[in-house]
């Protein structure tokens, strides 16, 4: 009893963290030295597991599931013996459902010829960080044709295993090659301290994207399109604003993180600014003097079957679908929605918002017509005036984290998104 009570708390803890709002869980963790600068190359260049072919062998196929798979030592910097066994459980479970680690409905679960495949990858970005990421080929793949591509970054704490790949899926299934990738320093990718959340980070992964994408054979890199969502809808508006390699860019209940962290979920926390940067300060200064890392939100490392009356401890919305969401249904043990407290130095002056009008790419921006983040998508969407070619698409009935996965929201973000990018990208 007190371990499941343990387990809930965890990932009530993530989604507050989640939110930015008051209350959250503050945990700490001993990091690991740093590790020496790698000799592998820059963003761009292939690994063996980049190698393998979509036309080739299942067992090769199983061996590049392997290799994109392993695990990277620095992503249990910080954790207890305990902690690391209960996640590589977590993990095997997973895996005995899905090779590929996804935990998305109607996820791949082989590469069959004439199909989608999946091919997992992995490359470093210009910090020289190695990030994990999926790479979707559309049936058929030519590595003669001429495909336009498509980058998919995932919500703040989520994997590629998860929304992200869902979509990413979904459009190879409509002809695109698609990306989705595990932001640095968290998921399968690496990055010390563990779980840090900085906005320029964020950035530099979905450049680094583009990046890879730009060796794939195949790829039209004049036709180069970005889909984010929540977290991650709001760091590729970032991009979008300074990447012009970039061709038209869409979200889907984009979440403006820096806003949240800064002023809280609806900006009902503004009292707490100067705690929250006393905070950050403290954090960094822990850091620097004794190598800990103080946490907001909590560890989640098993799946959690939650009770109706556990669910509506947490308010209607974000909270309580979160926590579904994120602890149960759609669970993955690197999907670690916890963030280091230092990281409010760089998230709460950041703004989604601020220069949106350097967006002058074709927008598309989805949201839930009664989510409790819809303010945030329509703060973004009237500030990029630097577009006309912009359209706000809102899902009737739907709330933020139903988005992501119920068939009938879904559907219609995808048919939305395929003539979006099907138009943009032609």
């Amino acid at each position: 009893m007190r371990k499941r009570q343990a387990a809930v708390a965890a990932v009530a803890a993530i989604i507050l963290g989640v939110t930015g709002c008051s209350g959250n869980t503050r945990t700490a963790a001993t990091t690991a030295q740093a590790t020496a600068a790698q000799e592998t190359t820059v963003s761009g260049e292939t690994t063996a597991a980049q190698e393998t072919t979509a036309a080739e062998s299942e067992t090769d196929s199983q061996d590049s599931v392997q290799a994109g798979t392993a695990v990277n030592p620095e992503i249990y910097t910080g954790l207890t013996e305990e902690e690391v066994s209960q996640i590589e459980a977590s993990m095997e479970e997973i895996l005995a459902n899905n090779p590929f680690g996804l935990v998305y409905n109607g996820a791949i679960t082989e590469n069959v010829e004439g199909e989608v495949n999946i091919r997992p990858v992995s490359y470093q970005n210009q910090q020289g960080i190695d990030l994990a990421a999926n790479l979707y080929l559309p049936a058929g793949y030519d590595e003669n044709g001429s495909y336009a591509a498509i980058v998919v970054a995932h919500p703040n704490g989520g994997v590629k295993e998860q929304v992200s790949g869902l979509f990413a899926q979904r459009l190879a299934e409509n002809g695109y090659i698609t990306i989705a990738f595990d932001a640095a320093y968290q998921g399968a990718s690496g990055g010390v301290p563990r779980q840090t959340d900085r906005p320029a980070n964020r950035v530099e992964d979905i450049r680094a994207a583009i990046d890879y994408l730009s060796t794939v054979a195949g790829v039209d890199t004049s036709r180069i399109g970005a889909l984010g969502i929540c977290g991650g809808g709001g760091y590729t508006i970032e991009a979008s604003k300074t990447d012009k390699r970039i061709s038209a860019v869409a979200t889907i209940s984009m979440f403006n993180t820096g806003r949240v962290r800064r002023n809280g979920m609806s900006d009902g926390d503004m009292e707490g600014i100067p705690g929250r940067l006393e905070q950050a300060a403290a954090a960094r200064e822990q850091y620097v003097a004794t190598g800990e890392v103080e946490y907001i939100g909590g560890l989640n490392t098993q799946r959690v079957e939650f009770t109706q009356e556990e669910l509506e401890q947490h308010p209607a919305g974000l909270y309580r679908d979160g926590t579904e969401y994120y602890g149960s249904t759609h669970f993955h043990p690197y999907s670690q929605s916890r963030y280091t407290a230092m990281s409010l130095m760089d998230l709460m002056p950041f703004d989604v918002e601020n220069h949106a009008e350097l967006i002058d790419q074709p927008l598309l921006m989805i949201a839930g017509d009664i989510s409790d983040t819809r303010y945030m998508t329509e703060g973004v969407f009237e500030k990029a005036t630097g577009t006309d070619d912009k359209e706000l698409f809102l899902i009737e009935g739907a709330q933020h984290i139903e988005t992501y996965w119920q068939e009938d929201y879904v559907s219609q973000e995808l048919n939305k998104l395929v003539e979006f990018f099907g138009d943009k990208l032609a």
